[in-house]
């Protein structure tokens, strides 16, 4: 009788220590709660009518966020494309996706589906882009916005 209490206590041991390792992982990982650590708010890399960047094309950007506060910039550049003119200057952040850059961070600031089904939405001249930032071209006397929506 005894041994039959010893092979469950150390069953029951043995599902205790895989879950505690388990949720260590996650908490090493950061993926808890389905965040990244990476993608945590950090501090603005821009402030309202800031210009950033160099080269002989220079465009306005703006940056809303979900309380709907706006940081007008403009960025300077040598890039043929929006993202890769704002990549360069580490104001976007994301991942490269099946249809293109998904944007998860500008500015510092996060919008993250998966938390609270906000995202990145991006706008030509007040209109809802059809492509993403990395498909389109700086063309002359346009605006550009990023603006977080839900």
């Amino acid at each position: 009788m005894k041994r039959k209490t010893d092979k469950k206590t150390t069953l029951l041991l043995a599902v205790l220590c895989v879950v505690l390792i388990a949720v260590a992982a996650l908490f090493a990982t950061g993926t808890i709660g389905g965040k990244k650590a990476s993608l945590e708010n950090t501090a603005a890399i821009v402030k309202n009518g800031d210009v950033v960047g160099a080269g002989a094309t220079a465009f306005p950007f703006v940056i809303c966020d979900k309380d709907g506060n706006e940081t007008a910039i403009t960025v300077k550049t040598d890039k043929k494309m929006v993202g890769e003119a704002l990549l360069d200057e580490k104001i976007v952040e994301g991942e490269m996706g099946d249809y293109g850059l998904y944007v998860k961070k500008v500015n510092g600031i996060v919008a993250d589906y998966d938390a609270d089904q906000t995202y990145w939405a991006f706008y030509i001249d007040d209109a809802y882009a059809m492509t993403g930032i990395d498909e389109t071209e700086i063309t002359a006397g346009s605006t550009y916005m990023m603006k977080v929506e839900k």
